[in-house]
């Protein structure tokens, strides 16, 4: 998956030409810069390539979401919907802004489960944000209908998803926002970033301004320009953006090996009793980035999981123990552990996750076993991997 693997020529020159004009930033020192604006041209390749009219890129995937939902108006008390299936970053933007993780579970595309966010909204609910895991999408059509008819933000969290469509679209592009996190291990990188695309013309004005201190970039002067209100420093820098212009050129390359690697695997495995995999919605193309299947049962799950390991074959995640991406491991969550405070209105008004039923998510993540697809490796590489992976399977465990 991470684009990192055939990092080259194209991604040296785009740096290099940073590196002649000396501006690291990517507002102000306009005569320094010798025409060179890369985050500029960075979102403007990614919002054409999105379909969007807009992008804005930021610091970090965290980042984007974070700007995303305050840039709507997401704030102190308001609910978000997610999935217990998630990276951690996805409550944690929301709780930095004062707003309600709500928790609900997955179905068999391990990703929101449509009947169970119409379940959780409440007076108090103000965005439902699905996060296509591992490569492919929720029901978005669904999720969609549910939004309009409640009148909620659909804010797609696309982060391990670029490159994958729903009903022809970019995902990112179906709800009213979207979010891509641009980090070291993702399809696409640059170094550390993200990027939010969005047709919203507030919502893009109000990013734009957040995530650079309030700062309205009105002219070409940044000690006159106007602060219309609070913002913070999401900013990425002309070094990083520059890594994502050369990489968002290869995007239909990357997608290719992984779709290539991704069907060359699940070949192999296709056709071993007790092997299902993870629904992709109709109309729905996932980014080939993780190979997602089912064993049986929890138990024949591990197990499988272990053999795997002890097999050599690396890449392999059991993600119903991980502490990073389910709710299960999630201590700092349901203890709710931080450095800085947390407001007593949000502690009082979490639900107690110690005590949720998320048996239904449970049922999936318990069996589901998860393959990273890696662009760097050689056709050979990609048929020894799928043969190895295909005598563990069909030893039985």
């Amino acid at each position: 998956m991470p684009g990192f693997e055939l990092f080259g020529e194209k991604e040296r020159h785009e740096v290099n030409k940073v590196l002649d004009t000396g501006v690291l930033m990517r507002y102000g020192f306009d005569g320094m810069r010798q025409g060179q604006w890369k985050a500029l041209e960075l979102e403007t390749a990614l919002a054409r390539r999105m379909g969007t009219r807009y992008a804005q890129l930021v610091s970090s995937g965290t980042a984007a979401l974070t700007v995303a939902m305050a840039s709507a108006g997401v704030g102190a008390g308001d609910e978000v919907i997610l999935p217990t299936f998630t990276f951690v970053a996805s409550f944690e933007a929301v709780l930095a802004l004062g707003a309600l993780p709500i928790l609900v579970d997955i179905d068999d595309t391990l990703t929101l489960d449509p009947e169970a966010v119409e379940k959780a909204i409440t007076t108090k609910t103000k965005v439902v944000m699905p996060v296509h895991m591992c490569g492919s999408m929720a029901d978005l059509s669904a999720l969609r209908s549910i939004c309009e008819k409640y009148k909620l933000l659909l804010l797609e969290d696309a982060c391990q998803a670029i490159g994958g469509t729903y009903e022809g679209k970019p995902l990112g592009s179906y709800g009213d926002v979207g979010c891509f996190s641009f980090d070291y291990v993702k399809t696409i990188t640059c170094g550390e970033g993200g990027a939010l695309i969005t047709n919203n013309e507030s919502i893009k004005k109000n990013a734009d301004h957040f995530s650079d201190h309030g700062h309205d970039h009105v002219g070409n002067d940044r000690g006159a320009e106007g602060h219309p209100f609070l913002g913070y420093n999401y900013r990425i820098s002309e070094l990083n953006a520059a890594v994502g212009v050369a990489q968002l050129e290869r995007l239909d390359e990357f997608l290719a090996l992984q779709k290539k690697h991704y069907s060359i695997l699940r070949d192999a495995i296709s056709n071993i009793p007790g092997v299902t995999f993870r629904r992709v919605p109709e109309g729905g193309e996932e980014n080939y980035s993780f190979l997602n299947f089912f064993m049986a049962d929890e138990h024949i799950a591990r197990n499988t999981h272990k053999a795997l390991s002890e097999a050599g074959i690396d890449g392999c995640f059991y993600w119903f123990d991980n502490n990073w991406h389910y709710v299960k491991k999630w201590d700092h969550l349901k203890n709710l552990n931080s450095l800085g405070p947390i407001a007593k209105e949000v502690r009082a008004q979490l639900p107690d996750y110690h005590k949720m039923d998320f048996s239904a998510s449970h049922h999936w993540m318990g069996r589901n076993i998860s393959l990273l697809i890696k662009i760097g490796w050689t056709e050979k590489e990609v048929r020894d991997r799928g043969e190895n992976i295909k005598a563990v399977l069909s030893k039985g465990v």
